[in-house]
Protein backbone atom coordinates (compact mmCIF):
# COMPACT_ATOMS: atom_id res chain seq x y z
CA UNK A 1 0.00 0.00 0.00
CA UNK A 2 1.06 3.31 -0.73
CA UNK A 3 -0.48 5.78 1.78
CA UNK A 4 -0.46 5.27 5.57
CA UNK A 5 -3.12 5.69 7.58
CA UNK A 6 -3.76 5.53 11.53
CA UNK A 7 -5.80 3.30 13.01
CA UNK A 8 -8.92 5.00 14.00
CA UNK A 9 -11.55 4.26 16.91
CA UNK A 10 -15.12 4.28 15.84
CA UNK A 11 -16.59 7.68 17.18
CA UNK A 12 -19.61 8.05 19.71
CA UNK A 13 -21.59 8.23 16.62
CA UNK A 14 -20.45 5.35 15.20
CA UNK A 15 -20.95 3.56 18.00
CA UNK A 16 -24.50 4.78 18.81
CA UNK A 17 -25.57 4.04 15.36
CA UNK A 18 -24.12 0.75 15.33
CA UNK A 19 -26.29 -0.07 18.37
CA UNK A 20 -29.10 1.03 17.26
CA UNK A 21 -28.80 -0.81 13.76
CA UNK A 22 -28.08 -3.82 15.75
CA UNK A 23 -31.89 -3.16 17.76
CA UNK A 24 -33.72 -2.51 14.52
CA UNK A 25 -34.61 -6.37 14.18
CA UNK A 26 -35.82 -6.79 17.71
CA UNK A 27 -37.85 -3.19 17.74
CA UNK A 28 -39.47 -4.25 14.10
CA UNK A 29 -39.77 -7.62 15.13
CA UNK A 30 -41.96 -6.88 18.29
CA UNK A 31 -44.13 -4.15 15.67
CA UNK A 32 -44.95 -7.25 13.89
CA UNK A 33 -45.46 -9.45 16.75
CA UNK A 34 -47.72 -6.96 18.45
CA UNK A 35 -50.04 -6.60 15.16
CA UNK A 36 -50.22 -10.00 14.67
CA UNK A 37 -51.05 -10.54 18.28
CA UNK A 38 -53.79 -7.48 17.77
CA UNK A 39 -55.17 -9.39 14.72
CA UNK A 40 -55.24 -12.91 16.58
CA UNK A 41 -57.63 -11.50 19.04
CA UNK A 42 -60.06 -9.51 15.93
CA UNK A 43 -59.72 -13.33 14.51
CA UNK A 44 -61.04 -15.11 17.53
CA UNK A 45 -63.64 -12.37 17.98
CA UNK A 46 -62.71 -12.21 22.06
CA UNK A 47 -65.23 -8.57 21.88
CA UNK A 48 -63.59 -8.66 26.11
CA UNK A 49 -60.62 -6.37 25.96
CA UNK A 50 -58.35 -8.40 25.65
CA UNK A 51 -57.14 -6.78 22.32
CA UNK A 52 -54.00 -4.55 22.14
CA UNK A 53 -55.50 -0.75 22.27
CA UNK A 54 -54.40 1.67 19.36
CA UNK A 55 -51.91 3.59 21.64
CA UNK A 56 -49.91 0.80 22.25
CA UNK A 57 -49.14 -0.44 18.72
CA UNK A 58 -48.66 3.36 17.90
CA UNK A 59 -46.20 3.12 20.64
CA UNK A 60 -44.58 0.40 18.97
CA UNK A 61 -44.32 1.52 15.87
CA UNK A 62 -43.26 4.84 16.53
CA UNK A 63 -40.30 3.52 18.46
CA UNK A 64 -39.58 1.51 15.52
CA UNK A 65 -39.47 4.93 12.99
CA UNK A 66 -37.43 7.28 16.45
CA UNK A 67 -34.90 4.91 16.23
CA UNK A 68 -34.55 4.70 12.09
CA UNK A 69 -34.95 8.62 12.37
CA UNK A 70 -31.98 8.84 15.09
CA UNK A 71 -29.85 5.84 13.36
CA UNK A 72 -30.02 8.03 10.33
CA UNK A 73 -28.96 11.10 12.05
CA UNK A 74 -26.33 9.30 13.49
CA UNK A 75 -24.90 7.73 10.58
CA UNK A 76 -24.53 11.82 9.08
CA UNK A 77 -22.28 12.60 11.70
CA UNK A 78 -20.54 9.91 11.16
CA UNK A 79 -19.88 10.59 7.58
CA UNK A 80 -19.09 14.67 8.41
CA UNK A 81 -15.31 15.99 7.81
CA UNK A 82 -12.94 15.67 5.41
CA UNK A 83 -12.28 12.71 3.01
CA UNK A 84 -9.85 10.12 3.23
CA UNK A 85 -7.20 9.76 1.25
CA UNK A 86 -7.17 6.75 -1.54
CA UNK A 87 -5.40 3.52 -0.50
CA UNK A 88 -3.63 1.55 -3.62
CA UNK A 89 -4.09 -2.49 -3.03
CA UNK A 90 -3.85 -4.97 -5.42
CA UNK A 91 -7.19 -6.20 -7.53
CA UNK A 92 -9.45 -8.54 -5.83
CA UNK A 93 -9.69 -10.95 -8.68
CA UNK A 94 -7.95 -12.23 -11.95
CA UNK A 95 -8.80 -12.28 -15.49
CA UNK A 96 -11.92 -10.40 -17.69
CA UNK A 97 -14.00 -8.26 -15.69
CA UNK A 98 -16.30 -5.65 -15.35
CA UNK A 99 -17.38 -2.96 -13.05
CA UNK A 100 -20.59 -1.86 -11.05
CA UNK A 101 -22.01 0.68 -8.82
CA UNK A 102 -18.26 2.39 -9.16
CA UNK A 103 -17.43 5.22 -6.88
CA UNK A 104 -15.77 6.37 -9.87
CA UNK A 105 -18.76 7.74 -11.35
CA UNK A 106 -20.50 8.34 -7.78
CA UNK A 107 -19.93 8.72 -4.08
CA UNK A 108 -21.72 6.67 -2.38
CA UNK A 109 -21.32 4.40 -5.09
CA UNK A 110 -24.12 2.20 -3.92
CA UNK A 111 -26.41 4.94 -2.67
CA UNK A 112 -25.71 5.18 1.25
CA UNK A 113 -22.62 5.50 3.25
CA UNK A 114 -23.78 3.08 6.04
CA UNK A 115 -21.56 0.09 6.53
CA UNK A 116 -18.53 1.25 5.45
CA UNK A 117 -19.71 1.36 1.80
CA UNK A 118 -18.85 4.99 0.35
CA UNK A 119 -16.53 3.80 -1.91
CA UNK A 120 -17.56 -0.36 -2.51
CA UNK A 121 -17.59 -1.43 -6.19
CA UNK A 122 -19.20 -4.53 -7.29
CA UNK A 123 -17.74 -6.52 -10.55
CA UNK A 124 -19.27 -9.33 -12.57
CA UNK A 125 -17.32 -11.87 -14.64
CA UNK A 126 -17.07 -11.37 -18.48
CA UNK A 127 -15.96 -14.73 -20.13
CA UNK A 128 -12.69 -14.44 -22.60
CA UNK A 129 -13.43 -14.45 -26.07
CA UNK A 130 -15.09 -15.91 -28.20
CA UNK A 131 -17.12 -17.75 -25.31
CA UNK A 132 -20.66 -16.53 -24.87
CA UNK A 133 -21.63 -13.52 -23.23
CA UNK A 134 -22.74 -13.93 -19.53
CA UNK A 135 -26.28 -13.80 -19.64
CA UNK A 136 -28.42 -10.72 -20.26
CA UNK A 137 -31.20 -9.06 -17.77
CA UNK A 138 -34.50 -9.78 -19.66
CA UNK A 139 -37.44 -10.70 -19.06
CA UNK A 140 -37.13 -14.80 -19.66
CA UNK A 141 -36.24 -16.87 -17.65
CA UNK A 142 -37.34 -15.10 -14.24
CA UNK A 143 -34.31 -16.35 -12.34
CA UNK A 144 -31.35 -18.60 -13.52
CA UNK A 145 -28.85 -21.08 -12.13
CA UNK A 146 -25.43 -19.92 -10.40
CA UNK A 147 -23.77 -21.60 -12.63
CA UNK A 148 -24.82 -19.97 -15.60
CA UNK A 149 -22.51 -16.92 -14.69
CA UNK A 150 -18.84 -16.74 -15.48
CA UNK A 151 -18.28 -15.43 -12.00
CA UNK A 152 -19.95 -17.77 -9.87
CA UNK A 153 -17.06 -19.52 -8.19
CA UNK A 154 -14.06 -17.66 -9.02
CA UNK A 155 -11.19 -17.27 -6.77
CA UNK A 156 -11.08 -13.95 -4.42
CA UNK A 157 -8.09 -12.70 -3.61
CA UNK A 158 -6.24 -10.86 -0.57
CA UNK A 159 -5.20 -7.44 -1.82
CA UNK A 160 -2.59 -6.63 0.70
CA UNK A 161 -0.49 -9.21 3.14
CA UNK A 162 -3.05 -9.06 5.66
CA UNK A 163 -4.52 -10.58 8.93
CA UNK A 164 -7.81 -12.04 8.87
CA UNK A 165 -10.69 -10.49 11.47
CA UNK A 166 -13.71 -11.58 10.00
CA UNK A 167 -15.59 -14.76 8.88
CA UNK A 168 -19.12 -15.54 7.70
CA UNK A 169 -19.32 -18.37 5.57
CA UNK A 170 -22.52 -20.46 5.94
CA UNK A 171 -25.57 -18.35 4.00
CA UNK A 172 -26.85 -20.84 0.94
CA UNK A 173 -26.43 -19.34 -2.67
CA UNK A 174 -29.69 -18.16 -4.00
CA UNK A 175 -30.87 -18.58 -7.44
CA UNK A 176 -30.77 -15.10 -9.47
CA UNK A 177 -32.61 -12.32 -9.54
CA UNK A 178 -31.38 -10.67 -12.57
CA UNK A 179 -34.91 -10.29 -14.81
CA UNK A 180 -37.27 -7.67 -14.95
CA UNK A 181 -39.91 -10.17 -13.61
CA UNK A 182 -37.55 -11.34 -10.53
CA UNK A 183 -36.91 -7.31 -9.78
CA UNK A 184 -40.44 -6.51 -7.23
CA UNK A 185 -39.64 -9.73 -5.22
CA UNK A 186 -35.79 -8.84 -5.12
CA UNK A 187 -36.77 -5.11 -3.90
CA UNK A 188 -39.23 -6.92 -1.07
CA UNK A 189 -36.66 -9.23 -0.36
CA UNK A 190 -33.93 -6.44 0.45
CA UNK A 191 -36.36 -4.61 2.94
CA UNK A 192 -36.55 -7.32 4.72
CA UNK A 193 -32.75 -8.02 4.31
CA UNK A 194 -32.11 -4.48 5.73
CA UNK A 195 -34.40 -4.75 8.42
CA UNK A 196 -32.52 -8.00 9.43
CA UNK A 197 -29.12 -5.83 9.28
CA UNK A 198 -25.71 -6.26 7.85
CA UNK A 199 -25.13 -9.80 7.98
CA UNK A 200 -28.35 -10.64 6.11
CA UNK A 201 -27.02 -7.93 3.41
CA UNK A 202 -24.16 -8.92 2.16
CA UNK A 203 -24.12 -12.85 3.04
CA UNK A 204 -21.04 -14.76 3.44
CA UNK A 205 -18.38 -12.36 3.81
CA UNK A 206 -14.36 -11.81 4.67
CA UNK A 207 -12.75 -8.81 6.47
CA UNK A 208 -9.07 -8.36 6.16
CA UNK A 209 -6.52 -5.62 8.33
CA UNK A 210 -4.39 -4.35 5.87
CA UNK A 211 -2.52 -2.61 8.51
CA UNK A 212 -2.53 1.13 9.46
CA UNK A 213 -6.03 1.56 9.97
CA UNK A 214 -7.51 -0.02 6.57
CA UNK A 215 -9.85 -2.90 6.66
CA UNK A 216 -10.60 -4.76 3.17
CA UNK A 217 -14.19 -6.05 2.92
CA UNK A 218 -15.45 -9.00 0.08
CA UNK A 219 -19.07 -9.81 0.29
CA UNK A 220 -21.78 -12.24 -1.48
CA UNK A 221 -19.15 -14.96 -1.24
CA UNK A 222 -20.19 -18.51 -1.96
CA UNK A 223 -21.22 -20.65 0.89
CA UNK A 224 -18.00 -23.22 2.35
CA UNK A 225 -15.38 -21.35 -0.06
CA UNK A 226 -13.80 -19.50 3.16
CA UNK A 227 -10.24 -20.81 2.80
CA UNK A 228 -8.77 -18.78 5.78
CA UNK A 229 -10.14 -18.40 9.67
CA UNK A 230 -10.12 -15.47 12.15
CA UNK A 231 -6.52 -14.61 13.11
CA UNK A 232 -4.64 -16.15 10.19
CA UNK A 233 -1.83 -14.39 8.18
CA UNK A 234 -2.83 -14.42 4.16
CA UNK A 235 -0.14 -13.02 1.28
CA UNK A 236 -0.96 -10.54 -1.31
CA UNK A 237 -2.64 -12.85 -4.23
CA UNK A 238 -3.93 -15.73 -1.88
CA UNK A 239 -6.99 -17.03 -2.72
CA UNK A 240 -9.37 -16.26 0.54
CA UNK A 241 -12.41 -17.55 -1.20
CA UNK A 242 -14.88 -17.93 -3.63
CA UNK A 243 -16.75 -15.41 -5.45
CA UNK A 244 -20.75 -16.64 -4.96
CA UNK A 245 -24.65 -15.32 -4.72
CA UNK A 246 -25.44 -14.78 -1.32
CA UNK A 247 -27.10 -11.52 0.59
CA UNK A 248 -28.78 -8.69 -1.37
CA UNK A 249 -27.40 -10.02 -4.74
CA UNK A 250 -28.82 -10.17 -7.81
CA UNK A 251 -26.28 -12.78 -9.75
CA UNK A 252 -22.95 -13.96 -8.78
CA UNK A 253 -20.49 -10.82 -8.61
CA UNK A 254 -17.82 -9.57 -5.99
CA UNK A 255 -18.58 -6.66 -3.74
CA UNK A 256 -15.51 -5.16 -2.71
CA UNK A 257 -14.91 -1.86 -0.22
CA UNK A 258 -12.51 -0.61 1.56
CA UNK A 259 -13.37 0.97 5.26
CA UNK A 260 -11.55 2.30 8.48
CA UNK A 261 -12.75 0.18 10.87
CA UNK A 262 -13.36 -3.74 11.19
CA UNK A 263 -16.93 -3.58 11.97
CA UNK A 264 -18.63 -2.31 9.34
CA UNK A 265 -21.39 -0.92 11.30
CA UNK A 266 -19.07 1.88 12.95
CA UNK A 267 -17.07 2.16 9.93
CA UNK A 268 -16.27 4.85 7.23
CA UNK A 269 -15.53 3.75 3.79
CA UNK A 270 -12.17 4.24 2.37
CA UNK A 271 -11.41 4.85 -1.59
CA UNK A 272 -9.20 2.75 -3.27
CA UNK A 273 -7.29 2.10 -5.80
CA UNK A 274 -5.87 -0.99 -8.02
CA UNK A 275 -2.78 -1.41 -8.46
CA UNK A 276 -2.27 -1.42 -12.62
CA UNK A 277 -6.47 -0.78 -12.69
CA UNK A 278 -7.13 2.15 -11.22
CA UNK A 279 -10.67 2.47 -10.39
CA UNK A 280 -12.87 1.48 -13.10
CA UNK A 281 -16.04 3.29 -14.45
CA UNK A 282 -19.77 1.63 -14.54
CA UNK A 283 -19.96 -0.95 -17.68
CA UNK A 284 -16.11 -0.14 -18.33
CA UNK A 285 -14.59 -3.85 -18.64
CA UNK A 286 -10.58 -4.52 -17.37
CA UNK A 287 -8.39 -7.13 -17.47
CA UNK A 288 -6.02 -8.57 -14.54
Amino acid sequence: MTTTRRPVRPSRPARAAALVGRLRPALYALVVALVLADLGAEVADLGDGRGLSGRVLLAAAGLALAAEALRAYLTRAVHRGPEPAAVEVAPPVTGRWSALNSPADKVPSHGVRAYGQAYAIDVVREPEPPREPRPAFGWWPPVRRNRDFPAFGEPVLAVADATVVRVRDGRRDHLTRSSYPALLPFFVEASFRDLAGFGALVGNHLVLDLGDGTYALYAHLKRGSVTVREGERVRTGQVVARVGNTGNSTEPHLHFQLMDAADPCTARGVPFAWRGVGVPRNEETFTV
